[in-house]
C-alpha cells in the first residue's frame, strides 16, 4: 500500500455531480466545474460507471486528457457493467437520481471476466491510459459474499498484473466495509458518510481493521447530505434519505454551539475532521458549482486551533 499512501492527495473532487446528479449540467458547466476543482489545487479525482450511466467518466476523462498525466490520480469503480436498456422510451435514470436518458441499465457483475469488461469499458470511457485504483462498488448491495469470493480476488489478480495500480471498496455500509477489509487484500477503502464529524460509526470497527490491515481510508459523503455544508444548519435539511432524526439534530446543535465558540465554521470542521485519524488519507467533496468547489478547497485549508477539537472530543462528540 506504500506508493498509494504517498500518491493520493489529501483532497479529492467526487465526480458524480458531473454526471448529471440531482440536476442537468450542459457539458460546458460540468467543465467550468472540473476547471474550478484544478484551479483549487485538486488533484484526485473520483468516478464511477454508475454516475451518470458513464457520463461522469466520459466527462472527467476529457478533462483530464488535457492534464499532464503525472499531476492527478484518478479512481472509478467496478461491479455495475452498463448494457443496452431494452425498455428505453425516451426517459430519465431519476430514480438514480440521475437527469440523464437511461437508454442504459445497470448490470451487477462480479465475475472475474465483469470486472475486467469493468475496468476496460471505464478505460475506454475515460480515455486514460492509466487508472490508479478501483474500488467494489457497493457490494452489499449486490451479494457481498461473492464479492469476497470473486470480485476481490478478480481485482486482486488485474493488480498483479499491472492493469491498476490499488484495489479497494466504496461503501456506506459499516459491516460490509470492515468484512472486505479483513477478507481481501485491499489498498484503499471510500467510507460514504460513516466517518464524519456528525457519527463516526466507522471509527468502531473499520478503522482499526484498516490500521491492522495497512489499508488506507478516503472519506466521502463528509457533509452528512448537505447537514454539514452550511455554517448554519436547518432542521428542514435532508439526512440521508429522509428528514433529519431529533437526536441527530440535537447532536448536531451540539457541535454548531461548539464551532460558533470557536469562530470556526461548520463546513471547514466537517472537511478537516476525518483526517485527524491517521488512517483516513484523502477527503473527497463533490459539488455542481464552481464557487462551491473554490469554497470547499479554502475551508480545507483553512487552520483550525487544537482547543476546538479537544472541546469536541471533552463533549463527547468526536472520539477523544
Amino acid at each position: 500500500m506504500s506508493p498509494t499512501e504517498r500518491v493520493v492527495p489529501t483532497l479529492g473532487y467526487g465526480a458524480a455531480n458531473v454526471g448529471n446528479l440531482f440536476r442537468q449540467l450542459s457539458d460546458d458547466e460540468a467543465w467550468a466545474v472540473l476547471d474550478a476543482a484544478w484551479e483549487s489545487g485538486v488533484r484526485y479525482y473520483d468516478t464511477a460507471p454508475h454516475y451518470g450511466l458513464g457520463l461522469s467518466e466520459r466527462r472527467l476523462g476529457a478533462f483530464l486528457q488535457t492534464k499532464p498525466r503525472e499531476e492527478f490520480f484518478v479512481s472509478t469503480k467496478a461491479g455495475r457493467l452498463l448494457r443496452p436498456n431494452p425498455a428505453f422510451d425516451g426517459g430519465l435514470d431519476t430514480d438514480h437520481d440521475f437527469f440523464v436518458p437511461n437508454d442504459l441499465r445497470r448490470e451487477w457483475d462480479f465475475s472475474e471476466a465483469g470486472i475486467r469488461a469493468s475496468l476496460a469499458e471505464s478505460h475506454e470511457r475515460l480515455g486514460l491510459d492509466r487508472i490508479d485504483l478501483v474500488y467494489l462498488h457497493d457490494p452489499e448491495r449486490h451479494d457481498l459474499d461473492l464479492a469476497v469470493a470473486s470480485a476481490f480476488p478478480a481485482l486482486e489478480r488485474l493488480r498483479s498484473e499491472g492493469a491498476v495500480d490499488a484495489i479497494g471498496i466504496g461503501s456506506m455500509t459499516s459491516h460490509a466495509l470492515a468484512r472486505a477489509v479483513r477478507a481481501a487484500d485491499l489498498d484503499m477503502i471510500m467510507v460514504a458518510g460513516r466517518y464524519t464529524l456528525l457519527e463516526q460509526p466507522a471509527a468502531e470497527e473499520v478503522l482499526p481493521a484498516c490500521r491492522a490491515r495497512g489499508a488506507g481510508v478516503v472519506a466521502a459523503s463528509v457533509f452528512n447530505s448537505g447537514l454539514l455544508a452550511q455554517a448554519e444548519p436547518t432542521r428542514d435539511g435532508r439526512y440521508e434519505y429522509g428528514g433529519v432524526p431529533d437526536e441527530v439534530w440535537d447532536r448536531l446543535q451540539r457541535i454548531v454551539a461548539v464551532c460558533r465558540a470557536h469562530d470556526v465554521p461548520l463546513p471547514a470542521a466537517a472537511i478537516q475532521f476525518p483526517l485527524r485519524d491517521a488512517a483516513v488519507r484523502s477527503v473527497v467533496l463533490g459539488s455542481s458549482r464552481p464557487a462551491q468547489v473554490r469554497q470547499n478547497a479554502q475551508l480545507a485549508a483553512l487552520a483550525i486551533p487544537e482547543d476546538f477539537w479537544a472541546e469536541l472530543a471533552h463533549e463527547g462528540l468526536i472520539p477523544a
